[in-house]
């Protein structure tokens, strides 16, 4: 549930001009193509199939590595048997004249989001067979181009996604350690403010009220009692600009969702419960994330105490937050004050609150806006 939508994926710089190349590297080896299948003396039921699997695979090409790039590796995974079963289809169709889509194939694979090492295994498999099927064929003298091809652009492209990859992750990490220390700075302020300007303006209401109790045995006069007007007035600015810190403190000290995630890893760490938590929180709006702290507190919070579990599972977009455990689920007495004033959040910022029984076997407690 953390995965970014397709739209999300398909745009920003990164996939244009990954769009740019792919779409240049197909409009180069269309002629190619177009000869291959439409030059030939087959039916016209072959070659419509021909041409529909050649497009189906070059479409797969282009965008399917965009859809895994900011996705998990079963996205990826799926997104490479995909491209494998139309290059299958192709290959079928059309026969060994078209291995030359293998470098295609090979770059799909580098770009695609895979478990480590997955990725050079499948293109050094690539390449191997492709140098046995030209050995077997006989053609010495090209059989070592497209093998030396596949590996060469393979590789490239494999190393520029990890790159990428690692560029994304450390700007994520930059991010999520600018937002730690503003964070922190707010938490001093507030700290600092309660600290000193709550201490004095408690003091002044105090000796305020002492004034105006010494008064009291003053002769009364209207001298007195303008005096007493000014003590009483003085006195209940004190309160109200005491209570202004404390509201302002409060601000200050908000709930994040940031600061959420890392109370909730060490809180469940604490508890010996397997925590499942995703690694930024860079997805969630800025308007959400007061509500989904809110909501990772409580659902965290209820893991920690009521349900018994050793695996809690937290997933964060930038419309849901899910927390959800293996403990012993929903009871009758769900419903609490905590998942109460839940509710109350959630609807104010147009949002609904889910319950039940989670996918782990336990709790679900998911919000959505």
């Amino acid at each position: 549930m953390s995965s970014p939508s397709l739209w999300e994926t398909l745009r920003g710089p990164g996939p244009r001009r990954w769009f740019l190349g792919a779409g240049l590297s197909i409009m180069l080896w269309a002629w190619p193509t177009w000869n291959l299948v439409w030059s030939v003396e087959e039916p016209a039921t072959w070659k419509v199939l021909a041409s529909v699997a050649l497009v189906a695979f070059f479409a797969a090409y282009a965008v399917l590595p965009m859809i895994s790039r900011r996705r998990d590796v079963r996205t990826g995974l799926v997104c490479v048997a995909i491209l494998l079963a139309l290059n299958g289809l192709v290959i079928l169709l059309v026969g060994r004249e078209a291995l030359w889509t293998w470098p295609f194939l090979a770059c799909a694979i580098g770009m695609t989001t895979l478990p480590p090492r997955v990725d050079f295994a499948l293109i050094m498999a690539l390449s191997g067979i492709s140098l046995a099927s030209e050995l077997a064929e006989g053609n010495l003298e090209q059989a070592f181009f497209q093998p030396a091809l596949i590996l060469s652009l393979g590789f490239m492209m494999s190393s520029f996604a990890r790159m990428i990859r690692q560029t994304v992750a450390l700007r994520a990490a930059q991010t999520e350690l600018a937002d730690a220390a503003v964070a922190a700075e707010r938490s001093r302020v507030a700290r600092d403010m309660h600290d000193i300007l709550g201490h004095s303006l408690t003091v002044i209401a105090v000796k305020a009220e002492l004034a105006g109790r010494l008064m009291e045995g003053v002769p009364a006069g209207p001298a007195r009692d303008k005096a007493a007007a000014e003590v009483a007035e003085v006195q209940e600015l004190a309160r109200g600009a005491l209570a202004d810190v404390r509201a302002t403190v409060a601000g200050y000290r908000g709930v994040n969702v940031l600061a959420e995630l890392a109370a909730a890893r060490t809180a469940l760490e604490s508890a010996g419960i397997q925590a499942d938590l995703p690694l930024t929180v860079e997805q969630v709006p800025a308007k959400y994330r007061e509500l989904f702290g809110w909501v990772l507190r409580e659902g965290v919070t209820n893991v920690v105490r009521h349900s018994g579990a050793v695996q809690c599972r937290v997933r964060l977009t930038a419309s849901t937050v899910l927390v959800e455990d293996d403990g012993v689920g929903p009871g009758p007495g769900v419903p609490g004050s905590g998942l109460a004033g839940i509710r109350e959040r959630a609807a104010t910022a147009g949002g609904t609150v889910s319950i039940g029984a989670s996918d782990l076997g336990g709790f679900r407690l998911a919000v959505d806006v």
